[in-house]
């Protein structure tokens, strides 16, 4: 089922119908996934290739690092809530504690870092920031969609936790 002026769908069986613009999204955040995979295992992106410096990569690790903490710790708070498509479940609920306190979409923080940590690590023009790209775009044509889409559901109580929250960066926006 459709929601109303979102968008996105509204799940109440475990089989989900994507819209066309969120299989997009999935296709181009595996291509992101994808382009370094092909980097390492193959010449194809060679000619892009450049010396990486220690502070980049110091840098890089931490990112990689603390995105994938945060990755773990925003599925774990979120627990069957998490979906890879924009849907409400059946028992769905607003979840309001651990990272989720201060941050109304860690999972989009944990993957900015991430993917900032890989352009920093793999020195290479091409599949160093593909990630990067591929989760900008994601992020720019999703984040409102979804707050949307939680308003919607949530209502007041959604919007009162906007109220004491930011999007990405606790303090900031």
């Amino acid at each position: 089922m459709r929601r109303a002026g979102t968008g996105v769908e509204l799940s109440r069986s475990p089989q989900v119908i994507k819209t066309p613009l969120e299989t997009g999204l999935l296709v181009l955040a595996w291509v992101g996934f994808f382009v370094p995979l092909i980097w390492v295992a193959s010449p194809a992106f060679s000619f892009a290739e450049y010396a990486l410096g220690t502070g980049p990569l110091v840098a890089g690790v931490m990112c990689l690092v603390i995105g994938l903490w945060l990755f773990y710790r925003s599925h774990a708070d979120l627990g069957t809530n998490w979906s890879i498509a924009l849907e409400v479940h059946e028992q769905h609920r607003l979840i309001t504690q651990g990272v989720y306190r201060r941050i109304r979409h860690p999972m989009y923080l944990a993957l900015a870092l991430y993917s900032i940590g890989q352009a920093l690590v793999i020195p290479n023009w091409v599949a160093g920031p593909s990630n990067l790209i591929a989760f900008a775009i994601l992020c720019a044509l999703r984040v409102r969609a979804e707050e949307r889409m939680m308003v919607e559901e949530f209502g007041d109580e959604y919007a009162a936790y906007s109220a004491r929250t930011k999007r990405l960066i606790p303090g900031v926006w």
